[in-house]
């Protein structure tokens, strides 16, 4: 089983991530987590990484900056971005989590391909991704999530929540708010369960639950 979390940041994902983890574990689950923001996974900082410290100070450091903007805005250095976070999601999704969803384990994946084609098309404006060969093979071997939600919260919100986070590089308000006009009306969103990040976090986690019973029901 392939389950998925989408939304705007501070809508509470992580936290419900982790009481489902807990509620699955109960019934003898065994779960395996995954974290995949599109260019920012834990493989493709190793290889950033690694690139930092062979060409020192050429390449910018991850975050919001001026020095990051005026690299990423040269054609073939975004071309060459896209192509290695598009092959580090094609091992993960195409390999990792479609062998751990067939092997019995419960697979949970804060954001997924959706969010990818929201922070490409965000981030690069300039570019056609869509029509790179390896995106339509991305698209191609991710497998269908079981299980969708997406977990929605007015900008101010979102705001005010990753201020509390002291998140280290918070989207700008005109960012958020086309994040979140994506997330409303994408093609890309439509099987997930919409959900209302103002409510409690245990209103929040027993509709998530109450949402796989019926899902997995015979």
């Amino acid at each position: 089983m392939i389950i998925t979390f989408s939304g705007m940041d501070g809508s509470g994902k992580s936290t419900q991530i982790v009481k489902l983890t807990r509620f699955l574990h109960q019934s003898g689950n065994m779960i395996y987590d995954v974290w995949s923001r599109g260019g920012y996974t834990p493989g493709m900082e190793l290889v950033k990484g690694v690139f930092r410290r062979i060409l020192g100070k050429k390449l910018p450091s991850s975050g919001h900056s001026q020095s990051r903007t005026k690299s990423l805005s040269s054609p073939w250095v975004s071309y060459l971005w896209l192509s290695a976070a598009m092959l580090d999601l094609i091992f993960l999704y195409g390999v990792v989590v479609r062998l751990r969803s067939q092997l019995g384990q419960v697979v949970i994946c804060d954001r997924y391909l959706g969010d990818t084609f929201l922070d490409f098309s965000l981030n690069f404006p300039q570019v056609e991704f869509e029509k790179m060969g390896l995106w339509w093979f991305l698209v191609w071997v991710t497998p269908k999530p079981d299980n969708s939600f997406l977990l929605l919260l007015p900008v101010s919100i979102s705001i005010e929540r990753s201020q509390l986070k002291q998140e280290p590089f918070p989207d700008s308000e005109e960012t958020l708010e086309k994040r979140l006009e994506v997330y409303k009306s994408s093609s890309w969103f439509e099987g997930c369960v919409r959900i209302d990040g103002l409510q409690k976090i245990e209103v929040i986690a027993e509709q998530i639950q109450n949402s796989i019973v019926l899902l997995d029901a015979p």
